[in-house]
């Protein structure tokens, strides 16, 4: 098997993710970034949810992809670079290779030991594709590698993870986008508005794969900070708020409890919650005018019969 290149960490050092996350523990409405959903067991978590029947994103945005593979292979050109944001397993980049025929292949996430393991396998399968990978926690800046070309650069950002931002968060990663792509494009899923028991059971699933997967984040923390979270003193929580058009994730307190870890403490009481994530809906309409304040120029929108997600190409 040929070896995968693992590029430079750039993720946040130990020191600034403690501080973030104590921060987030200790203010008046607590959270915890989704980001650290994302450590090696939620990354297989989330892959988990991807298979689920109720957990439509994955679905329609693989069937999008399958209908309009042409067109959209067409609108981002052979050949280039391919820099896969959140990639995950890289399952869905893999998905473009054969039509795409990139060169060189970025895959991008916060966890690196998932990210090694699926890239090495991926420089197997194509040897005449350089395949490289790095960590890096791209909400905050995006920093491409000099050994990346700067021509012919696509970036990939599916399953609608830009909901996970709020609106100026997104806007500030769009912009980011744009710079880094040199003239180059960007092809992203964006889930669109839709009835509140579609969106329910996507997130709050009957097998409870997501319960698990948001309470992980528990674990995750447990281990950057030192703290002694215990995972069945929470709940999962799954609210729908309309005023800001999106799902919200929470973990909510099972009993009064106090959370310690060097050098601090929270309590925590009875019916309190975490905020552990933010779902953003778009219309069509609303993506498309964040794309345009970020400098991008919407070229090509294809969407399922049901109007329930959208694939888009921007440059």
């Amino acid at each position: 098997m040929e070896p995968t290149t693992a590029l430079g960490n750039t993720q946040t050092d130990h020191h600034d993710l403690v501080l973030e996350i104590e921060t987030g523990l200790l203010s008046a409405s607590p959270s915890i970034s989704p980001k650290f959903l994302y450590d090696p067991l939620g990354s297989h978590l989330f892959t988990a949810i991807t298979l689920i029947p109720e957990y439509y994103p994955t679905n329609t945005e693989k069937d999008i992809f399958s209908r309009f593979e042409q067109q959209i292979t067409d609108a981002m050109g052979v050949g280039g670079t391919l820099i896969d944001l959140g990639a995950g397993n890289c399952e869905k980049a893999e998905s473009f290779f054969n039509s795409l025929k990139p060169k060189n292949y970025l895959a991008v996430d916060f966890s690196i030991e998932y990210l090694e393991d699926a890239t090495a396998k991926l420089a197997g399968k194509y040897p005449q594709i350089n395949v490289q990978c790095m960590s890096m926690d791209f909400s905050k800046k995006i920093q491409i590698p000099e050994s990346i070309p700067e021509t012919d650069r696509v970036f990939f950002y599916p399953g609608s993870s830009i909901g996970n931002f709020l609106t100026s968060e997104a806007l500030h990663l769009l912009c980011q986008i744009k710079d880094q792509a040199k003239g180059g494009g960007l092809l992203f899923g964006v889930d669109l508005m839709k009835e509140d028991s579609v969106l329910k059971l996507a997130y709050d699933d009957p097998l409870k794969v997501t319960a698990a997967f948001n309470l992980n984040i528990l674990n995750s923390v447990n281990s950057l900070i030192g703290s002694d979270f215990k995972i069945e003193q929470f709940t999962h929580k799954v609210m729908i708020n309309h005023a800001e058009s999106r799902v919200e994730l929470f973990l909510e307190t099972l009993e009064k409890v106090t959370i310690t870890w060097p050098g601090h403490s929270r309590v925590f009481n009875k019916g309190e919650l975490i905020h552990t994530e933010n779902s953003h809906k778009y219309t069509v309409e609303s993506i498309g005018e964040l794309l345009n304040k970020a400098g991008f120029k919407t070229t090509q929108i294809w969407t399922d019969p049901k109007k329930y997600f959208a694939v888009i190409y921007s440059e």
